[in-house]
C-alpha cells in the first residue's frame, strides 16, 4: 500500500466513525431545559416540548429538566396534551444520576431501570422512583418541588 492509499483508508475511517458516533449520539439525546423555580414550583413552558418537523409541529414525549438549585434533574414525560409526570432522576437503588433513553430512565452504575411512570422494570432498585405534581396553566407546566 503506498501513502495516497494509506491516507484515503485513513480518511474514509475517519469520516465512518464521525458519521457513526453522530448518529448514535442522536439516538439517546434527550432536548434538556433550564427551569426557574419560583416560590415551590419547578416553571417549564410548553414550547420546551414542542418542535418542528417537516414543517409541522409534533411533540416529544420528554424533557429533561435542570436547575442548579436541584442536586438532580427531573424527567419529564408527556402522555398527552394535558397528561405529565415529573420523576426525580436519582437511582433509589445507590443515589446515581440516571440517563434518559426513550420512556426509560437507566442507571449507568449497576444497571436498573424504570419505566415513564418511575415503576423499577429490572433491578437491583427496588423502590419506585420520587415523583412531584405537575400542573399545567398559562402555556407553562407548574412542577411542585414540595
Amino acid at each position: 500500500m503506498d501513502r495516497k492509499e494509506f491516507l484515503k483508508l485513513c480518511a474514509g475511517g475517519c469520516l465512518g466513525l464521525f458519521v457513526l458516533e453522530t448518529m448514535l449520539s442522536g439516538c439517546a439525546a434527550q432536548k434538556q431545559v433550564n427551569a426557574l423555580v419560583v416560590d415551590e414550583n419547578l416553571e417549564v413552558p410548553l414550547a420546551a416540548f414542542a418542535k418542528m418537523k417537516d414543517g409541522e409541529i409534533t411533540y416529544l414525549d420528554s424533557v429533561v429538566v435542570r436547575n442548579p438549585q436541584l442536586q438532580y434533574p427531573l424527567a419529564v414525560f408527556r402522555f398527552s396534551e394535558d397528561v405529565y409526570e415529573a420523576l426525580l432522576m436519582k437511582c433509589t437503588h445507590q443515589g446515581t444520576e440516571l440517563k434518559l433513553y426513550g420512556d426509560t430512565l437507566q442507571c449507568i452504575a449497576h444497571g436498573s431501570e424504570f419505566d415513564n411512570k418511575g415503576q423499577v422494570t429490572t433491578g437491583p432498585a427496588r423502590e419506585t422512583l420520587r415523583n412531584f405534581p405537575v400542573v399545567k396553566a398559562n402555556q407553562k407546566l407548574f412542577i411542585s418541588l414540595k
